[in-house]
């Protein structure tokens, strides 16, 4: 039962693997903006009770593995994740 993850009523091992791409594959995800979305991730997926299993981002796009509690279906993590990082990041970083 390793590697195995428990609920009250539940035990699972459910991963996602995502991975998602700036606007017309734009270069933007580099330096300090790139430290920035990894925080923010990071933070998302805590809040929500996600693990990162793995996770790297590129120029141009964000590779995440993804371990989930079954109660979350992968759209509306998915849609909770971009939503704030991208919102958060162009309040911070205008030139986005």
């Amino acid at each position: 039962m390793e590697g195995y993850r428990k609920n009250s009523h539940t035990v699972y091992d459910i991963k996602y693997h995502v991975i998602w791409v700036t606007k017309y594959r734009y270069k933007v995800l580099g330096g300090h903006i790139a430290v920035r979305v990894r925080d923010l991730i990071r933070q998302g997926c805590e809040a929500r009770g996600i693990t990162i299993l793995q996770g790297s981002v590129g120029k141009d796009h964000i590779h995440l593995l993804l371990s989930c509690p079954p109660s979350i279906a992968p759209s509306k993590i998915l849609q909770y994740l971009k939503g704030r990082s991208s919102r958060l990041l162009q309040d911070e970083f205008p030139e986005l």
